[in-house]
């Protein structure tokens, strides 16, 4: 059988001490072998889990009675080993039913586990808006931007205690970074209310950030904004947010562009669009005329009898893709309207007079009824889309 570990032999106090002597026994202990002040000092760290052990079974009222009188869980034969040897030595690994209640009610169990440094965090995403012109968008461009975000305090370098003091141990969870609720040999932790799960606190601020650990301020800024941007494209730049806590790595930072608009060109998904006026002859008897393009001009052939609403394509002549790791671009489509004058001069008139007679009297609208051809007895429509003529009842 194992030797009964002496628990009051490791906090330094008499058996008779109270609850309050046993309490101050173990800030003072915890202190000094606390790994934050001890670190890579695996005697120091030992140390520490022996008086979080003994102040564990002491600090609670019924392990204490059962401690002394030696029974439940502390009686001979009790625990997986059998004594002490088995459950009040912890030798069969303390933080192992810790690690089964762990998973059942997701938090650490009880004060055996001990908290060696604050948890590392990322820090915030952060997002901004950047407004960028057509050209910009679509051939890159790199632009000036100020973000306002929290910066590590330059007076305390993030601890948020005063230069020249330190965080100490925390009082209500005694450095353990969390809090037990329940009686007997089972409880549930959760996170110290007043450390946050650090298991520090400070008790004088940085006179900068007021104990806060970090500042607000502007950050300017230089970024690259992609060439193929559209207007509400979010684009990531990793490690540009907030600066972490605790040693953890920076949040990133998201831009939203705002693109103004062209005065020629339309943007439909990755390509463009560009309206082209036709004159009327242009349309019927075709003809080339020169289109703008991003760098230029090109030359399109116009089909005899092309309709208003015709779409022509240059391929590979639009933005570049961001989907596209290959440099892909996108195509320009061109849309031919007939620009038909309002006002027409005499000569104008006896020409389209001419036309009108030569090309005959069929009715283009013939197809849009069931029969072939307007119904003999239906009426005119004004332009206001009432029926023009008179109406009445018979």
């Amino acid at each position: 059988m194992a030797t009964r570990p002496d628990y009051y032999k490791t906090l330094g106090v008499e058996k008779q001490a109270t609850a309050e002597d046993i309490k101050k026994a173990y800030r003072k202990l915890a202190r000094q072998y606390h790994p934050d002040r001890n670190p890579d000092d695996k005697q120091a760290e030992a140390r520490f889990k022996e008086i979080s052990q003994a102040h564990d079974v002491l600090g609670d009222p019924e392990k204490r009675k059962q401690y002394d009188s030696g029974s439940g869980a502390f009686a001979a034969g009790a625990g997986p080993g059998g004594g002490f040897g088995g459950f009040g030595n912890f030798d069969f690994d303390a933080s192992s039913m810790g690690d089964i209640l762990s998973n059942l009610f997701g938090g650490s169990t009880s004060g055996r586990r001990v908290r060696t440094k604050p948890r590392a965090e990322k820090g915030a995403d952060l997002e901004a808006q950047v407004s960028i012109s057509f050209d910009q968008a679509v051939s890159g461009a790199q632009v000036p931007l100020q973000v306002p975000m929290h910066a590590t305090c330059p007076t305390c370098h993030g601890t948020g205690a005063k230069p020249g003091t330190a965080p100490s141990v925390c009082p209500r969870c005694e450095g353990r970074g969390i809090e037990t609720q329940g009686q007997g040999m089972f409880s549930i932790s959760q996170p110290c209310s007043l450390c946050g799960g650090s298991g520090t606190v400070i008790e004088d601020p940085c006179p900068t950030c007021n104990g806060a650990g970090a500042v607000r301020t502007v950050k300017r800024l230089r970024v690259n904004i992609p060439a193929g941007v559209r207007d509400g494209s979010r684009i990531r730049l990793a490690g540009k947010g907030e600066p972490g806590r605790n040693g953890g790595p920076p949040g990133d930072l998201y831009l939203i562009t705002h693109v103004d608009p062209s005065p020629l060109f339309k943007r439909k998904g990755d390509n463009l669009e560009v309206e082209v006026p036709l004159t009327i002859p242009e349309a019927l008897r075709g003809a080339e005329v020169k289109v703008p393009t991003l760098n230029g001009t090109k030359t399109l052939r116009v089909r005899p009898g092309t309709a208003s609403g015709t779409v022509q394509r240059l391929r590979g002549e639009g933005p570049p893709k961001l989907s596209s790791k290959s440099g892909e671009k996108g195509d320009i489509h061109y849309r031919f309207v007939i620009d038909v004058p309002q006002n027409l001069s005499e000569e104008q008139e006896q020409a389209i007079e001419e036309l009108s007679k030569s090309m005959g009297s069929s009715d283009p609208r013939a197809g849009l009824f069931k029969n072939g051809a307007a119904s003999s007895s239906g009426a005119a429509a004004g332009a206001d889309g009432e029926t023009a003529g008179k109406g009445g009842e018979s």
